[in-house]
């Protein structure tokens, strides 16, 4: 898709000059020009309202996504009788905060301590709980990693930055559309 276009100077141009508002925004990256593209689209052919999209944005940052995971996590820190029921049945627990749903019927929660860490992978196709952690990043469906990090998880959580001593054990978890 082209961004050419003509601010009715009869020239064609680049944007490099300043055109008085001194404030330029910071350029599209490709993923957010294809997704832009995408939604004029959808909208223009009234396939899909602005409102539409509107609401699924609200909800995955209000009801689906990272926040989930983030307050139940924070929620354990600071109330034990809460990180004792969400490491012994994280499905019941997470619904006590009102998280659970479509790829969050049957929860398993681990704990990371000084001797174990744990990992999570889908070996088969990448599934994902969405309603806790929101969307999968990319690198976590690709083939190489769910392959991977099965065979050497140390290795794969060092190229991440995560140096664990060797003191520690690491437990590769394999999650599926079911767990």
């Amino acid at each position: 898709m082209s961004e050419e276009h003509d601010h009715g100077h009869g020239h064609d141009h680049d944007h490099d000059h300043d055109h008085g508002g001194g404030h330029h925004p910071a350029p599209l990256s490709a993923v957010e020009a294809r997704a832009r593209a995408i939604e004029s689209l959808l909208i223009e052919r009234g396939l899909l309202s602005s409102e539409a999209i509107d609401k699924v944005a609200d909800a995955f940052e209000k009801d689906i996504g990272p926040l989930n995971g983030a307050r139940a996590v924070a929620k354990a820190w600071v109330d034990p009788a809460f990180k004792k029921r969400l490491l012994g049945d994280a499905t019941t627990a997470l619904r006590e905060m009102g998280i659970g749903g479509l790829q969050g019927e049957h929860m398993i929660a681990v704990e990371n301590t000084a001797r174990v860490h744990n990992v999570v992978v889908c070996t088969l196709c990448s599934c994902y709980p969405l309603r806790l952690l929101g969307p999968s990043p990319s690198w976590y469906k690709s083939e190489a990693y769910r392959s991977r990090v099965v065979r050497e998880p140390r290795s794969v959580l060092a190229e991440f930055g995560l140096h664990l001593p060797a003191t520690t054990d690491v437990t590769v978890w394999d999650s599926s559309a079911d767990k």
